[in-house]
């Protein structure tokens, strides 16, 4: 009776492991909880306004804040798209953004304008190359620079494991990754 029990138990632990498994990589779920895509028209708008991939800005979104509003890291990046607010009063006066003050990246049509502008802006610095736009956007458009000047890179560098610092090569891979399973789920 007992050996049935177990058997019983076991059949059924692998049984709900197998359906969790499944529903875990259903669209569905993926959409839902792993890759949720709020604000997506304010994403397509300003990804066709700046010349952006909208997969790429979610990516970012998903990668800085989790798609949470008033995120703030603790070096005092804010909103959405996690930016500084001196980098968001630069693009503020790049883009004729009158009366900027940083709680205004709290705003998500802000944020996502400011975060989409920024990226097209590396994305014509770095000749279009999105791991180098990527590795601006997190540890910096000087930084980047310096490193290409230092390690001899060129517009065509592709190796991210080249990357100087840690949490910008793992930001870098995090977010490309997101892209592919952002234009999975919602590019059709």
């Amino acid at each position: 009776m007992r050996k049935t029990t177990l058997a019983v138990l076991a059949l059924l632990a692998v049984l709900a492991a197998a359906a969790g498994f499944i529903v875990y990589q259903s669209d569905w779920f993926q959409r839902e909880y792993i890759y949720p895509f709020p604000y997506r028209e304010k994403v397509f708008y300003y990804a066709t306004e700046y010349e952006v991939d909208p997969f790429l800005i979610a990516a970012v979104i998903r990668t800085e804040s989790k798609f949470i509003v008033n995120a703030r890291s603790p070096k005092g990046a804010m909103g959405l798209m996690q930016m500084m607010p001196e980098t968001g009063q630069w693009v503020a006066s790049q883009v004729e953004q009158e009366g900027f003050y940083p709680g205004m990246l709290n705003n998500p049509d802000t944020s996502i304008r400011f975060g989409a502008w920024y990226l097209a802006s590396l994305k014509k610095e770095f000749k279009e190359n999105e791991i180098l736009v990527l590795a601006a956007y997190n540890g910096g458009r000087g930084n980047v620079s310096q490193w290409m000047r230092q390690l001899g890179w060129d517009r065509g560098f592709r190796d991210i494991d080249r990357i100087p610092y840690k949490e910008t090569r793992e930001y870098v891979k995090k977010v490309l990754a997101a892209r592919e399973h952002y234009r999975l789920l919602y590019g059709r």
